[in-house]
């Protein structure tokens, strides 16, 4: 596809018919459904089945998938509906991100046997996979990871540790980066299918998160756990190359993530304020407060619109290098807004917002999550800035 082209359909972009629908029906849903479950899914950090069972059976899963898997090909719609489930549930947008987390690389590398295997259950919510990448040495620099994956007959054996792995405790199967060529860097990495009941696989205990804690993150480890050479997806040397195509196509779902949480922590604060009172009126009538609403509010849609941009042209068929530095700065900047707003979500909610009776101080903690995940904010920045250099 012609780039420039992509990107030229793309500056101007609209919400369809079809995605108003899409976003009202979700906003009910998460209304009347979800909203009623964040604080004790919060609470107990226990799996939220139940929310799993919700989102299968509105069909939402498959919203990014290509049509012929039963999506609609929009990863502008997927970023609609996680943004209305994250304006009341963390947890609950958290649950559609990991199960399209891994589909990017399988749709870019994967065989017409892998994709027909795994793409159509994932899509209808019929199997539940993840994707690990992070090393207890390894975390931001993917190409400095040390799980080995050395040749067998037929195959390949795993050997390594593996941390932070979001959905594994539940999942069907793992997408795991491991080196084939220990000497090389970038060009050493294979990804790898691996099923969860693999001999060899152990997942650790669930980690006692400050955030996100309805979706349990573990660890792994591997122990010459035998993965056949048809579960390798592209060639040997492609496994770099097709991590950063699967975050870059989520990097603008993870941006919706946090408009999401700033939306939620603005209508929390707003709904504090008109009904608090202080010196003999509504503290919102102060101007100081509305200030800082104004803020928030400016601050969201701003967000709210890079977001939007970097979806659209992941849509039209923008990838590789000119996607990269759009969808770093939708990550970056809708995050780092999340964190922004809800810190002074709670600042307006006062003492109260440091209570966990009002929902306000969970906003803070997830939105502390999200400026770290999936590559780090600074990480985000690097790809920014080495953009900007090369541009001029």
């Amino acid at each position: 596809m012609d780039v420039a082209g992509a990107e030229e359909r793309v500056e101007q972009y609209g919400l369809t018919d079809e995605q108003q629908m899409l976003r009202e029906t979700i906003q009910a849903v998460a209304r009347d459904r979800v909203a009623p479950r964040a604080a004790d899914i919060d609470r107990t950090g226990e799996y939220p089945q139940d929310m799993f069972d919700l989102l299968r059976e509105l069909g939402l899963f498959a919203l990014p998938f290509p049509t012929e898997y039963g999506g609609t090909g929009s990863i502008l719609s997927a970023c609609l509906a996680i943004e209305e489930f994250g304006r009341v549930c963390y947890n609950t947008a958290y649950l559609l991100m990991v199960q399209w987390a891994p589909f990017g690389a399988i749709l870019a590398g994967g065989t017409a046997e892998q994709k027909q295997r795994y793409l159509p259950p994932l899509a209808s919510g019929g199997m539940r996979a993840a994707i690990s990448v992070t090393e207890p040495g390894a975390g931001s620099d993917v190409a400095g990871i040390a799980t080995r994956a050395d040749r067998r007959d037929g195959g390949y054996a795993l050997t390594g540790n593996k941390i932070y792995c979001t959905n594994a405790a539940v999942a069907d199967f793992i997408l795991v980066a491991a080196k084939t060529d220990p000497a090389k860097r970038h060009g050493g990495i294979s990804i790898f299918i691996v099923d969860t009941d693999t001999p060899g696989l152990e997942i650790g205990r669930k980690e006692d998160k400050l955030g996100a804690r309805g979706v349990p993150s573990s660890a792994l480890h591997f122990d010459n756990a035998f993965v056949p050479e048809e579960n390798r997806i592209g060639s040997e040397d492609e496994g770099f190359k097709l991590v950063m195509e699967a975050f870059n196509k989520g990097r603008p779902m993870i941006g919706a993530r946090g408009i999401g949480l700033a939306q939620g922590a603005t209508d929390l604060a707003a709904r504090y304020v008109k009904d608090r009172q202080a010196f003999g009126q509504p503290i919102a009538d102060f101007q100081g407060v509305r200030w800082m609403l104004a803020d928030m509010a400016i601050q969201t849609e701003a967000a709210r619109h890079l977001v939007y941009k970097a979806a659209a042209m992941a849509d039209a068929g923008v990838s590789g290098a000119a996607l990269a530095p759009i969808a770093a700065m939708s990550k970056c900047f809708a995050t780092d807004t999340a964190m922004k707003v809800a810190t002074d979500a709670v600042q307006l909610f006062g003492s109260a917002g440091i209570a966990r009776e009002n929902p306000i101080e969970r906003y803070f903690r997830d939105a502390k999550v999200l400026q770290i995940i999936e590559g780090t904010n600074q990480i985000q920045r690097n790809i920014i800035g080495r953009h900007v250099v090369r541009s001029v």
